[in-house]
């Protein structure tokens, strides 16, 4: 089941997003590919057990009656062709020849990661357009003076019409940590968390913090342990809507827990033993822990790995 990982199938090409000419001409080939998100799910195909990201051509985003409709340049593949993507609402894919049927299926993104029912490289594409879509949904007007914004940089930039202020796509980092004592680890359930999962702790980072700072202060809030060392383990983007998740091993201090419970229902302190029996399925209290396609999946085991 992949993660969503670093992009290795297209070449961003940052630097010619503002070359108007240079889109204009990727948009008109026929080599140009379009994966279409309707409300922010991805189409797709499927076939004997199979699931990929749908790539649509040129002339069928012309048949389709979208050959004017806003594109976000997603980047190059190795052999030069310009992948785009097109954000449609339900109701404007109803409006298309053969109404949002031709369309389907859809699927929501956070399914497919769950499912590891795509490779990571096209999970990294399908995030990267969907958040960039939905940064776009929420930035149609300025935030300094309420006038509309005009889309720039084939997707990547916003221009306010009137005072003139830049705005580009946000991206918000959330340190994720699996906190350790000794021989065991805390993981902590949310009342939004499904069935008797356990997680890591995770926190957004606030205005000038570092991410030990911010790892110390979301442990101590959610849990009431002090925290030592804290070490960056590895990064995920995870977009939803528009997250950098910054993975983390933390060593408290101690082991007395307080728990805030507007953040954190129930944590407890496990063996190896226990996630291990979590990981496989079997823990005698039917407790698991995120799957695959989720960092903390990862942080726990490179915890298992550290003996």
């Amino acid at each position: 089941m992949p993660t969503l990982g670093t992009m290795k199938t297209l070449d961003r090409a940052s630097p010619r997003r503002s070359d108007a000419e240079f889109v204009a001409a990727a948009l008109r080939t026929p080599q140009a590919r379009f994966l279409i998100l309707v409300d922010l799910k991805p189409a797709i195909r499927q076939g004997e057990g199979t699931t990929a990201l749908r790539w649509f051509t040129a002339a069928e985003i012309t048949a389709l009656g979208l050959a004017d409709h806003p594109a976000l340049l997603l980047g190059l593949d190795p052999a030069g062709a310009a992948h785009f993507s097109l954000t449609l609402t339900e109701h404007r894919a109803r409006t298309v020849p053969g109404g949002p049927f031709c369309l389907r299926p859809y699927v929501e993104l956070r399914s497919l990661a769950v499912e590891g029912a795509i490779t990571p490289d096209e999970l990294a594409i399908a995030g990267q357009a969907r958040a960039v879509a939905e940064w776009h949904g929420n930035h149609r007007c300025c935030g300094h003076c309420g006038s509309t914004t005009d889309i720039k940089d084939a997707g990547w930039r916003r221009k306010c019409w009137s005072c003139g202020r830049e705005h580009f796509p946000r991206t918000d980092p959330v340190v994720i940590m699996l906190v350790t004592h000794g021989d065991k680890c805390l993981l902590g359930h949310e009342a939004r968390f499904q069935g008797k999962m356990y997680s890591a702790l995770a926190g957004f980072l606030e205005p000038g913090e570092d991410i030990e700072h911010a790892v110390r202060r979301e442990v101590k809030e959610e849990v009431g342990l002090e925290v030592g060392a804290v070490r960056y383990q590895e990064s995920q983007p995870w977009p939803f809507p528009h997250s950098l998740m910054i993975g983390c091993q933390a060593e408290a201090i101690g082991t007395e827990l307080q728990l805030d419970p507007n953040e954190i229902s129930d944590a407890r302190w496990f063996t190896r033993d226990d996630l291990r029996a979590m990981l496989a399925g079997r823990h005698e209290e039917g407790l698991i822990v995120p799957g695959l396609h989720a960092i903390a999946n990862k942080l726990v085991r490179a915890f298992l790995g550290a003996t």
